[in-house]
């Protein structure tokens, strides 16, 4: 635990709450007594873009950035952003990841057959560089508890028992910050986050997350996943990103003016549509 002030860095891809959670943190140290600042780097939001947050807590911080090799933490929402933010990373210090992996259009180098230029989840390997590396599917967990929008909240309950801020600190900054409607939700998800134990967890969700079709080369499907949309969260028109960013041009906007399935049978699974959708409207079922 840093009992004398630390650095953190959270980072994921747009549409994770990477801002969210680096605003609860930061309330949760000011709770918890400490000085606090925070820096943030807006990427692209919504779309998948690189989102970064450098914030550092102690008994008097004069500035929120984090040099090379200084963050005592680094909590990262996506796989590959993981990766790439080891070098602020201090030696020794947490990887707190999500096993969840966003991979771009350029990455598919066969949609269809699962193969990808993206990083594969290499647990051990990463595990003998990092040391500490703390790792679970946090959006399986949060859908588990039926919000997958508080995957963000799993992370920090993973992170939770790094930090020296008392639980009342923790769940009096997130409801302040979530919705009001998912104040439950978000505090059985970071509850849940804080239950799991490591480095135990870290080996068994990596095994799950390994047998997944999605960007793993290999895998290949032999028929055309099923897509479920759940209409009451959709905005059509107003959003239509995931009818913009598919690639083999599946969804249409229907006559209520809501996203539909317009050609089920050239679906590859390479789940853009359910990565970007800012309202988790949508789901894709691998049906290999």
């Amino acid at each position: 635990m840093m009992q004398d002030g630390g650095s953190l860095l959270l980072i994921g891809v747009g549409g994770q709450g990477v801002v969210l959670a680096s605003a609860i943190v930061a309330d949760a140290a000011l709770r918890a007594g400490w000085d606090v600042k925070q820096s943030e780097v807006h990427g692209m939001s919504q779309r998948g873009g690189v989102v970064s947050s450098h914030l550092r807590f102690g008994r008097r911080v004069h500035s929120p950035l984090i040099e090379a090799g200084q963050a005592d933490a680094v909590v990262a929402m996506e796989w590959n952003e993981g990766l790439r933010a080891l070098p602020y990373l201090r030696r020794g210090g947490p990887l707190v990841i999500n096993l969840q992996r966003t991979v771009p259009p350029g990455a598919c180098r066969d949609r269809i057959g699962g193969a990808s230029g993206y990083p594969a989840l290499a647990l051990d390997a990463l595990v003998t560089e990092v040391g500490d590396v703390r790792a679970c599917d946090a959006m399986e967990i949060a859908a588990r508890l039926g919000s997958p929008k508080a995957q963000n909240s799993v992370l920090l309950g993973v992170l939770a028992p790094l930090l020296p801020f008392p639980n009342a600190a923790w769940l009096g900054s997130l409801d302040d910050h979530v919705p009001r409607a998912t104040v439950a939700a978000n505090e059985k998800a970071f509850e849940a986050g804080r239950a799991l134990e490591f480095p135990a967890e870290t080996l068994a969700q990596a095994a799950l997350a390994a047998a997944r079709t999605n960007g793993h080369g290999g895998n290949g499907r032999g028929r055309p996943a099923r897509l479920e949309i759940t209409a009451a969260w959709c905005k059509g028109r107003a959003c239509e990103i995931c009818v913009r960013v598919c690639p083999e041009r599946c969804l249409g906007i229907n006559g209520i003016d809501k996203v539909r399935v317009t050609r089920a049978e050239a679906c590859t699974g390479c789940r853009l549509c359910e990565l970007l959708c800012p309202d988790f409207a949508i789901v894709v079922h691998e049906e290999a």
